[in-house]
């Protein structure tokens, strides 16, 4: 069974930096295109930053210029590179996988928090 677990989430002040990483595991990482998602208090789910198998890169307006995701395909693992993080980068960070050959192949982490205090 395919499981992503997220870490590296934490409390950091206003203007520091984070990575959050994403490991999975039961299949290979090259198999997915691999996406950062957060959710805060209140909101929706929202798209923060994806990567192609390809490695092509995408970034929500809020983030890019701040945040670069990566992967890792020997170590099945993605990575968020947060910086210049600001109070309204608060949220859970969902990491999510899904098979461009499958669409039904796509798989949740559990989260990891980031709080940033101001």
């Amino acid at each position: 069974q395919v499981q992503l677990v997220e870490s590296g989430g934490g409390l950091v002040q206003a203007g520091g930096s984070l990575t959050l990483s994403c490991v999975i595991s039961g299949r290979t990482v090259s198999t997915y295109v691999m996406d950062w998602f957060r959710q805060a208090p209140g909101t929706e789910r929202e798209f923060v930053a994806r990567i192609t198998r390809g490695s092509t890169r995408a970034y929500a307006d809020a983030v890019e210029g701040r945040f670069t995701i990566s992967r890792d395909n020997a170590k099945n693992t993605v990575y968020l590179q947060m910086n210049s993080l600001k109070p309204e980068d608060t949220a859970v960070y969902f990491c999510h996988a899904i098979n461009p050959a499958s669409n039904e192949d796509s798989y949740w982490g559990q989260g990891t928090q980031v709080t940033v205090s101001s």
